[in-house]
């Protein structure tokens, strides 16, 4: 997580760091170090990324196992349209990550 926060701040960084230790960061280059204190506040939205990324996944399968239902030589039920809309506007007005873990997929139409 210490990597995907410094580089939400500077996407250009040079660094190592050992064994995902605040503590143990190495600046490389001409990187400006970046204080501690600004690396973690941004694990919130790091942690945000990662729920939002899993959702993406999950919803893209979902997705992905239905879309036989969008050929053209299928005629496609309001039903079918509204799971599939539903699937494709997630992650939309999940902003925290108490959110993301709380939303519901829409369920399947039989």
């Amino acid at each position: 997580m210490i990597n995907e926060a410094i580089l939400k701040i500077n996407p250009n960084a040079e660094f190592s760091v050992n064994a995902d230790d605040i503590d143990q960061i190495t600046w490389l280059g001409d990187t400006t170090p970046i204080s501690k204190a600004d690396i973690q506040a941004q694990f919130t939205a790091v942690e945000l990324d990662y729920a939002l990324n899993n959702l993406r996944e999950k919803r893209n399968t979902l997705l992905r196992e239905t879309d036989y239902m969008a050929n053209s030589d299928v005629t496609m039920s309001d039903e079918w349209k509204t799971y599939r809309q539903a699937l494709r506007d997630l992650p939309s007005g999940l902003d925290t990550v108490a959110k993301v873990e709380a939303k519901e997929f829409p369920e399947k139409p039989e």
